[in-house]
């Protein structure tokens, strides 16, 4: 397949960059004007020319340039971050949805979500609610317009949620106390960001998928809170100090945050008191990535955690 990475320099994107390469697809990559004086993202595109994916010159503020792109490929994978609470990036993604559209050439395009459900979280807390409809707007354009769509849920990034503990506020283990969400039983997805670009390229490339909505969940890596802890805890050797907050108390701590603080907040809610990503069952419309591509070779939490070590 053809397959075009909007995003590629990002945290995610580069990810689906390599992942589509070593999948052997003919593998493009916007490459926007605006990235100006930023060596860095100059030189992660050019080492992915490399690697031999194409860049194309695009930018949003040419509609047309970003149609050409699209139409040179098969398939679109958005990876464009910063949706949250920045309505110019929403934009962006109804753009690309309408360079889709007036292309009208695509087999299937993958909107940059790959976090929890948005089409489950309706009833989710403000602000963080905001994310979640930004998402269903998008969805709501691209059904709209008939446009072939595969949605990727991948849960909780093993990078942020994973290596940390599930801790807010920083990306290492505890060294010595940590905070339980309640009892720290319930169920969540952890995933290895890796793994999760490359169930987005097999889902976007596989007929299987087409309109349906794409669950990441590893049943190695469906774990609390708790199991988490345990398994540093064997690995490092340490038993760690815990102390539990109840919902009530971590809602309360909100209203000393500032507003993307506060978003932050109630996703860690849902996910570790609610059970957002477990609570479910996948039901019609709709598959679990590790159950179709059994052949993939997730990265058990165990392993990960080894890195910190």
């Amino acid at each position: 397949m053809r397959v075009l990475v909007v995003g590629g320099s990002g945290y995610l994107g580069k990810r689906i960059v390599k992942a589509s390469l070593l999948q052997g697809h003919e593998t493009f990559v916007i490459q926007r004007p605006e990235i100006g004086l930023d060596i860095e993202k100059l030189q992660l595109l050019l080492s992915f020319k490399k690697q031999g994916a194409v860049l194309v010159p695009a930018s949003f503020s040419d509609f047309q340039s970003v149609v050409d792109a699209v139409k040179r490929v098969d398939v679109v994978i958005s990876a464009m971050s910063g949706v949250h609470f920045r309505s110019h990036n929403l934009l962006l993604q109804l753009k690309l949805v309408e360079a889709i559209q007036v292309a009208g050439n695509i087999k299937r395009f993958l909107p940059s979500e790959y976090g929890i459900d948005p089409a489950r979280m309706g009833k989710a807390l403000e602000p963080g609610r905001e994310t979640f409809d930004q998402k269903m707007i998008v969805r709501k354009a691209i059904e709209e317009a008939n446009i072939p769509f595969t949605y990727v849920s991948a849960n909780c990034f093993a990078g942020y949620f994973a290596g940390n503990l599930s801790q807010m506020q920083t990306l290492l283990p505890p060294t010595h106390q940590l905070t339980l969400y309640g009892d720290g039983n319930v169920k969540v997805v952890y995933v290895d960001e890796d793994d999760i670009a490359m169930y987005i390229v097999k889902a976007a490339t596989d007929p299987r998928t087409e309109n349906k909505t794409v669950y990441i969940r590893p049943p190695q890596n469906i774990l609390s809170q708790r199991e988490l802890i345990e398994k540093w805890e064997k690995l490092s050797g340490k038993v760690l100090e815990k102390t539990s907050v109840s919902a009530q108390d971590f809602l309360a701590r909100m209203k000393d945050m500032d507003r993307a603080q506060q978003a932050g907040l109630g996703h860690f809610y849902h996910i570790f008191f609610e059970g957002c990503t477990t609570n479910f069952e996948i039901g019609e419309g709709e598959e679990e990535a590790s159950k179709l591509f059994p052949e993939v070779n997730y990265t058990r939490m165990d392993d990960y955690l080894k890195i910190f070590l």
